[in-house]
This record gives structure tokens, C-alpha cells and sequence, in this order.
């Protein structure tokens, strides 16, 4: 899979390099800026009291 992933990427090696450095910041940065969010409003934790 990554090897055709790889190859639709356009230009030479250096080119695909920054290109797919790009394209997974911009992932890291959706995940970070949505998707957790969201997911943390849907998984609330238990309160825990410890020692009582």
C-alpha cells in the first residue's frame, strides 16, 4: 500500500519527501485539532476517588 501511495506522489525524491512530510503534518494537525477533541467529549472518564 505505501509502495502505491508512494508512486502517485509527483516528482523526483526529494520532491515526494517534502510532499508526504507535508501531507502527514497536515494529518497530525486535523487529528489534533478535531478529531481528538471530539473524541475525548465522547469518552468521559469515571470520577475515581482513591482513600476514601
Amino acid at each position: 500500500m505505501y509502495a502505491a501511495l508512494w508512486r502517485l506522489l509527483p516528482g523526483p525524491l526529494w520532491v515526494r519527501i517534502i510532499t508526504a512530510t507535508v501531507v502527514v503534518a497536515a494529518v497530525l494537525a486535523a487529528l489534533v485539532v478535531w478529531v481528538f477533541p471530539l473524541v475525548n467529549e465522547l469518552f468521559v472518564p469515571p470520577e475515581v476517588t482513591v482513600g476514601e
